[in-house]
């Protein structure tokens, strides 16, 4: 039980945040984070998870070590936290000398509330020195469904992580680590107990809130080609702040010109691009003189603008938790959005591709993994892109599909806002016959041709 009143609690809610009460889910993960207790929180995009280790940082002694895996999202964060009077840094590799310097000698001083690292910082002998000297009060993994490979976006570097919070004995009476807290917001069952084990969390509290987003209107429309994508493009986000993602560098650049060409500003977004122009959009699209951004799943992470209402997927996702974790970019402010998946069959063929092909952290640089490793990932992925072709070619209530995928009791047979249970107007596009990768000439697509196309799959 924490020894922290609840008055107590909202009293440091309102001084050092702003906010006069929790939002739903908030209150039971604090309460279990003040207790020292190890906690496993699941919470959707846009419900203020982060608010689960950075209020508890304000109220408990010593510094909270966050684990983040973007630089954007750490920047973004110590900024807004520093800005609010709370003492924070991060260590990144685009630090310079001396601001790495002078984060280590605040974090050394016990000066630093929060201090955030990337999880590479954890190969480092140097950097684990350094955090066994620190009086570490609470180590905070966010994103961590990377550990688990079942997760949409497994990252090797998070298998460290474990040893590291060992690590963290420095002011600690008894000599055991600090209690962990692990934060995300797409974790089916298996990931869940997946990051439990991994992390070594011990006797965690599991707190799962629910995944519902009433606000978001989800809708899938078939379309025929890029051609009728790029037709229906403009009339999904004119006149609204958007996210447009695709699935390649190439893409995110051909989908922006053609909103360009429409008369509608708009810029990509990729790891293809220099940092000083992926900062350039980013920060446009953050501060709001950018109101459009065609990207690949690198952006999103860092951005935590209220108003952005809608979000296109111009081509399926990799799995149902990566389009999930896309699509709470939208509508955080409550107020109704959008979510609209442009669903050609013929993506798959691009998104499997991708999967199969030699992994890479940064441009031209291939992730050597251990063959075995490498096809247990694939085969891992294959499973993901097939729950989620089923998804897009589902006849039922969308909502229902993705609560039940999550496991969540509220999923009810009809939510009566999505495009199956509501439909609205189809989008105006133009018709246009293709042959399809897959072999089959076609100017529609019904269920027998998802089914052929998963049966394909399972075959190969």
């Amino acid at each position: 039980m924490s020894e922290f009143t609840t008055d107590a609690v909202l009293t440091a809610l309102q001084t050092h945040f702003g906010h006069q009460r929790f939002r739903p889910g908030q209150q039971p993960i604090i309460d279990a984070v003040l207790g020292g207790r190890d906690v496993l929180a699941v919470m959707p995009t846009g419900s203020g998870k982060s608010l689960g280790y950075q209020l508890p940082a304000v109220i408990l002694s010593g510094t909270t070590l966050v684990v983040s895996p973007l630089i954007s999202l750490m920047k973004d964060q110590v900024d807004e936290l520093n800005r609010r009077g709370i003492v924070s840094g991060a260590i990144h590799s685009l630090l310079d000398s001396t601001a790495r310097r002078d984060v280590v000698n605040a974090a050394r001083r016990g000066a630093l509330r929060l201090l955030y690292v990337a999880p590479e910082r954890f190969g480092s002998p140097g950097f684990l020195e350094l955090v066994a000297q620190l009086p570490i009060a609470r180590f905070v993994v966010d994103e961590a469904h990377c550990v688990s490979q079942w997760g949409h976006d497994f990252r090797p570097d998070y298998r460290r992580l474990r040893a590291a919070a060992a690590r963290c004995r420095a002011g600690r009476d008894n000599g055991a680590r600090p209690p962990m807290a692990a934060f995300t917001a797409t974790a089916t069952q298996e990931v869940r107990d997946d990051i439990a084990q991994l992390l070594g969390l011990e006797q965690p509290r599991i707190l799962v809130a629910g995944f519902d987003r009433p606000n978001i209107f989800l809708r899938i429309e078939t379309a025929y080609g890029e051609e009728d994508k790029d037709h229906m493009l403009p009339s999904l986000v004119r006149g609204r702040r958007a996210i447009v993602y695709a699935a390649t560098r190439k893409t995110t650049e051909s989908a922006a010109a053609v909103l360009r060409a429409a008369g509608i500003e708009a810029e990509a977004y990729h790891a293809g691009m220099k940092d000083d122009q992926r900062t350039r959009v980013q920060d446009a699209f953050a501060a709001g003189t950018l109101r459009i951004v065609c990207a690949t799943n690198a952006f999103g992470m860092g951005i935590d603008r209220p108003d952005v209402d809608a979000v296109v997927h111009y081509a399926i996702p990799g799995s149902v938790e990566a389009y999930y974790q896309e699509i709470g970019r939208a509508g955080r402010d409550g107020r109704p959005a959008t979510a609209t998946l442009l669903w050609d069959c013929d993506d798959v063929a691009t998104r499997a591709f991708l999967i199969d092909s030699p992994r890479r952290d940064k441009p031209g640089r291939r992730v050597e993994l251990d063959p075995q490793e490498a096809t247990r990932r694939k085969q891992l992925e294959h499973q993901k892109l097939e729950r989620m072709v089923e998804y897009a070619g589902t006849r039922t209530c969308l909502r229902a599909a993705i609560l039940r995928y999550f496991g969540d009791s509220a999923a009810k047979d009809r939510c009566g806002s999505c495009g199956t249970c509501t439909p609205k107007p189809p989008i105006a596009r133009r018709r246009a016959r293709q042959f399809s990768r897959h072999g089959m000439r076609r100017v529609d697509w019904d269920e027998r041709d998802l089914e052929r196309l998963l049966q394909r799959r399972h075959d190969r």
